[in-house]
């Protein structure tokens, strides 16, 4: 017992301190994860609440708009987190999103996490009928609004499958284990929720430092309006055109130049 109690008194101070540390580091990357949750809007909710939802709500605007309380959606972030790291495979976890503005940042956290992601409509049947090519087995669903994939979270519950949703105030929550409230509506929000998961998985796995920032963007999640884009090009095609006259001026002023004066010479006297 002695030499037991010894070896526990050299081993916590180390354990402890390593603790410490990493709830420090916690600590400071929630209250900078808030202010990133701020900025793009995830507090806010919708007119409506669900009653199961009034225990992430935080208060009432005088408009009618309901406040989430971010600093429960961060827990539940940590929570998801975890139960996305625990399955071994992750081609098993498949993440899923009709919403058009989650279509993106689905497609950017299955590439930083190894995930299956399902970006468009969803085939029905996936997860029931066997007889389909597209059939799916997985250990965990991911969803971005259980109401528009509705379809997705009820052939979960007939499979047995557990799900993690982006719920709002007014988002039902029938067949959802892990609800993480937020804005699910906005694109900022969207993009934020899914790169905060994707960070958060690649920490507890430990392919990165908690200690260290992530090197990508949150602006890489975020969904991009194909016409916007469009409008994009056509306005630097606008930009570079007069450039390109402007440099194309002086070379032909230089060739008119060249051209009289071979001229000049080449008349007889």
């Amino acid at each position: 017992q002695a030499g037991f109690a010894q070896g526990f008194g050299s081993i916590c101070p180390g354990r402890l301190q390593r603790q410490l540390s990493i709830g420090a580091a916690m600590a400071l990357t929630k209250e900078e994860d808030i202010q990133k949750m701020l900025v793009c809007k995830t507090h806010l909710g919708t007119r409506n609440c669900d009653h199961r939802m009034k225990r992430y709500v935080f208060r009432r605007t005088v408009d009618g708009i309901h406040i989430i309380h971010l600093g429960k959606a961060w827990e539940k972030i940590m929570v998801a987190a975890r139960a996305i790291v625990t399955i071994e495979n992750p081609a098993d976890v498949i993440v899923a999103s009709q919403r058009p503005y989650g279509s993106r940042a689905v497609l950017k956290f299955s590439q930083y996490t190894g995930t299956h992601a399902m970006a468009g409509r969803w085939m029905p049947g996936t997860l029931t009928n066997q007889i389909t090519t597209k059939y799916l087995e997985p250990r965990l669903l991911i969803v971005t609004d259980p109401r528009t994939d509705s379809q997705a979270v009820k052939e979960a519950s007939y499979a047995s499958i557990p799900v993690v949703a982006l719920v709002d105030t007014d988002s039902p929550l029938e067949n959802v284990d892990i609800a993480i409230p937020a804005n699910n509506k906005g694109k900022e929000s969207i993009a934020l929720l899914y790169w905060l998961l994707a960070r958060e998985v690649q920490y507890l796995r430990g392919s990165l430092p908690r200690n260290q920032e992530w090197d990508v963007m949150v602006d890489s999640f975020f969904w991009r309006d194909p016409e916007e884009l469009m409008r994009q090009d056509e306005m630097e095609q606008e930009f570079q055109a007069p450039w390109t006259q402007q440099q194309q001026q002086p070379a032909a002023r230089k060739g008119h130049h060249r051209v009289e004066i071979v001229w000049c010479g080449a008349t007889p006297a």
